[in-house]
């Protein structure tokens, strides 16, 4: 009955942006409008699908799609995409079609603008192993590589510039006190982390693997 009613909320919020037929989603399937952001006080906290949520994942809610449904996220004034997965349920104001995580929403500048126009268009489905209830959000593989510390806003800055420029997907993320930690990730398997590791270390001798969420 619940499920019923929610596809009854996301045809007639729908309706006005060409809103993906859920009842037979394929790749390619396309939806328009507004995307938001989420991060604190949500993160750490149970999602719909049942999983942890890790505002430094690549992740999204979307009113009804398939959770392991990965879609690309396109700002419709810059052109800036991203590829997230569906594990999350929500938005749920009118029309607003997907919520982004914070490393998401960074990705495309949308952290800095709230919200922004879209288009979110389906790629593929990932089909999740089946875990038990109580296990463990450590059991999950996320890590990030994480350069440096900066106290300074320029720095961390610089930093982050350098890496992009030498091709890597750079981001920085306040921390404690204050510190912007200048990251790379975030990695889902061994052998893309420790090749990161491997070719940072030469020009940032301190580089460290951190887990996501730390």
């Amino acid at each position: 009955m619940y499920r019923f009613a929610l596809l009854i909320s996301v045809l007639i919020y729908g309706c006005s942006s060409g809103g993906i037929d859920v009842r037979n989603v394929k790749a390619g399937a396309t939806e328009r409008g507004i995307a938001s952001w989420y991060g604190e006080p949500y993160h750490g906290r149970r999602t719909a699908s049942g999983e942890i949520y890790d505002m430094y994942q690549l992740t999204a809610a979307h009113r009804s799609l398939d959770f392991g449904t990965v879609v690309e996220v396109t700002r419709r004034d810059t052109g800036a995409s991203i590829d997230v997965r569906i594990n999350d349920r929500g938005p749920f104001i009118r029309g607003r079609i997907i919520d982004l995580s914070y490393s998401a929403a960074q990705r495309i500048g949308l952290d800095i603008d709230g919200v922004a126009a879209v288009e979110i268009r389906v790629l593929d489905r990932i089909i999740q192993p089946k875990k038990p209830p109580n296990s463990e959000v450590s059991q999950r593989f996320c890590f990030w590589v994480q350069v440096g510390a900066f106290g300074d806003q320029e720095n961390a800055d610089r930093a982050v510039k350098t890496l992009k420029a030498n091709g890597e997907e750079a981001l920085a993320i306040e921390g404690p006190k204050g510190l912007l930690r200048v990251r790379i990730g975030p990695f889902t398997n061994s052998k893309n982390r420790d090749a990161a590791l491997e070719r940072l270390r030469d020009e940032w001798p301190h580089a460290a693997i951190v887990e996501c969420g730390e």
